[in-house]
């Protein structure tokens, strides 16, 4: 058994009130909303910090609760909502962004069953298979190491692996062959317990750095399972343009 808690920020810089952003004739969040249903979560809830989200989410018949503004990352805000939901430390949550209105329900599903399936696993979370050098030298994805076992060794911005032979001459024009380049996808199961000790922790160096909050977790000695995921997750929606094209693909279904 697990649950789904939706993070839902009305601020955003550049899609002010994205949540409520109009597609099919539904704010976003219900699409959200609708897609984590469909998984086997025992109870969707959606997490805001402002009463505008929470009254459309009422509106069509969804749990919502109001959180803090002031929370410094999306999991501190995930920490609230477990201990307003008063779940056991044993439990585990699916964090799913609020700005994926088209996320299977299956990756869903996957991500908590992976956790179940680990014990010594504090966090699991997706990768899928990297494609082309312009995506390993692009800073705005995530590339992650794992060990034989699917533990990851190391979340960076930077090029990883990095193919000392291969790119001894700068940049290449295609990816070396036989080596697993990965791009991680930002799903992620937690054990309860973990987030209660992640709020308590300081932001690590690496964290800092990176920008990655889930180094934070790897520098306090926690381990973070990463399966490759069982389909390929639609876009989600940072800018007006990504709005405009998800609205496109689900008018044309």
């Amino acid at each position: 058994m697990f649950h789904v808690i939706i993070p839902a920020r009305y601020a955003s810089t550049r899609l002010p009130g994205k949540p409520l952003q109009d597609i099919a004739g539904k704010p976003m969040i219900r699409h959200v909303w609708e897609q984590a249903q469909k998984s086997g979560a025992a109870s969707v809830t959606i997490a805001t910090d402002d009463p505008r989200i929470v009254e459309a989410c009422r509106g069509f018949g969804a749990d919502a609760l109001m959180t803090r503004a002031d929370h410094p990352s999306g999991t501190d805000r995930l920490q609230e909502v477990v201990s307003q939901l008063g779940l056991d430390a044993e439990a585990h949550v699916v964090n799913v962004q609020g700005d994926e209105p088209m996320i299977p329900p299956a990756l869903i599903d996957q991500v908590a069953s992976n956790l179940r399936a680990f014990p010594a696993a504090s966090i699991a979370t997706l990768a899928e298979p990297l494609q082309g050098v312009d995506t390993l030298f692009n800073p705005n994805a995530v590339k992650l190491v794992t060990d034989h076992q699917g533990f990851a060794l190391y979340f960076s911005r930077a090029p990883m692996p990095w193919c000392r032979d291969a790119f001894a001459q700068g940049r290449p024009s295609e990816l070396p062959q036989d080596i697993p380049f990965r791009r991680h996808i930002g799903l992620y199961a937690y054990k309860v317990g973990f987030l209660h000790d992640y709020v308590r922790w300081p932001a690590s160096p690496l964290e800092i750095a990176e920008s990655l909050e889930q180094l934070r977790a790897l520098w306090f000695g926690c381990r973070i399972h990463v399966a490759d995921a069982c389909e390929m997750p639609p876009p989600g929606v940072d800018t007006p343009e990504d709005l405009e094209r998800v609205r496109q693909l689900l008018a044309s279904r």
